[in-house]
């Protein structure tokens, strides 16, 4: 495993005050993580913009997009900005802002070509796909789609006993776009529509088409939200945001298909009432999987079946904090960090066994309403 000796560089999104239902950060925060003990020291803000809910950073490794989320802005659509990285200091320099064609931005992506910026519109019901031009500004947008189909049921079918985890059921709700590993293809959830769609991507011009078929459909009510692929490119998890469930795929990367093989909760055996999942992880050598859950507030950790790529849950972690939003493992993998909205900190746990297990490093680090962790590699 690689063993870093310095401090690695980490940005973290936060909520802020100015739009919608507001939050106490202010903007995007520096700080630099101590690679032996997972302790992290505050830099600077580094950015204060308005919601930078989620961020994604070039594979050059030069420049940062953030979406920022709007919701309730007179504008009707967030925002992506691009910076550049001081990549010795950490610093960020704006470069511009663009519409992200659609209110509440909740996700975006680089395209493994380093040509397009992906964004996920959750509230404005579209994905958009925006250049990114020479110095690493955004442009305006090559294509736009705006989701159809008819929404879910309130009720998940696939819910917990007595769960009352309603929300988004009222028409198209995209929640995350990203490539697959090989660029041909995007993929993107929609969480009203229960649905998770398949683009193919033309390069030269920036446009998605739709895919044959165009899209899995899951469980009624359920909710898609995140997904990861296996390192071997063959297996795709994702999780349902209502139904609190993992649901693992296979990818068939040569036809672009996805077919469902198992289906998972990822709360404790007996769970009863409500819990919304928020995000997904995978353990560098695809060996674990972790998964949070939000008013449980735990993380769920699934041994993969190295052969089969099937599930097992093994463990649990309570996240130390209200609300996890997401959380994201270190580069090296020996460390997790959950960003807890409602209790305004970071909380670290040590990856052990394997990653089998998360141990509470004691270490609390205080951010006003922290949406994401993102690490500088």
């Amino acid at each position: 495993m690689w063993q870093p000796q310095e401090p690695i560089l980490a940005y973290v999104g936060t909520y802020t005050g100015a739009t919608g239902a507001g939050g106490n950060g202010d903007g995007i925060y520096l700080y630099r993580m101590d690679p032996s003990s997972g302790m992290l020291a505050q830099v600077s803000v580094a950015a204060r913009i308005p919601s930078p809910s989620w961020m994604a950073i070039h594979p050059n490794g030069h420049w940062l997009y953030a979406a920022s989320d709007l919701s309730g802005s007179s504008s009707g659509s967030g925002s992506v900005s691009a910076f550049s990285i001081d990549r010795a200091s950490g610093a960020l320099t704006p470069l511009n802002v663009v519409s992200s064609q659609g209110a509440g931005p909740a996700y975006v992506s680089v395209h493994p070509s380093g040509k397009y910026l992906l964004v996920a519109n959750y509230f404005g019901g579209s994905i958009a796909v925006l250049p990114i031009l020479a110095g690493g500004s955004v442009g305006d947008a090559t294509d736009v789609h705006i989701g159809t189909g008819s929404p879910g049921p309130t009720q998940a079918a696939s819910a917990p006993p007595g769960s009352f985890a309603i929300s988004g059921h009222d028409g198209p709700h995209p929640h995350m776009i990203q490539s697959d590993p090989s660029g041909r293809y995007v993929l993107h959830t929609d969480l009203g529509t229960d649905r998770i769609f398949v683009w193919t991507i033309g390069l030269s011009a920036g446009k998605l088409a739709p895919h044959t078929p165009p899209y899995v459909s899951l469980p009624p009510g359920d909710g898609p939200r995140h997904f990861v692929f296996h390192p071997n490119g063959k297996w795709f998890y994702s999780v349902q945001e209502e139904a609190s469930t993992i649901a693992r795929f296979d990818w068939d990367p040569g036809s672009g298909t996805l077919s469902l093989r198992q289906t998972l909760s990822t709360l404790p055996q007996g769970f009863a009432g409500t819990s919304f999942i928020s995000d997904v992880r995978i353990s560098r050598d695809g060996g674990f999987i972790y998964a949070a859950n939000r008013l449980h507030d735990s993380i769920a950790i699934f041994a993969v079946d190295p052969q089969s790529g099937d599930l097992a849950l093994v463990d649990e972690a309570l996240t130390r904090g209200d609300y996890p939003r997401s959380f994201s493992l270190d580069p090296a993998g020996g460390f997790l960090f959950s960003c807890n909205q409602r209790s305004d900190a970071v909380t670290a746990f040590r990856v052990e066994e394997g990653g089998r297990r998360l141990a509470f490093t004691g270490q609390y680090t205080p951010v006003g309403s922290p949406a994401m962790i993102l690490f500088l590699t």
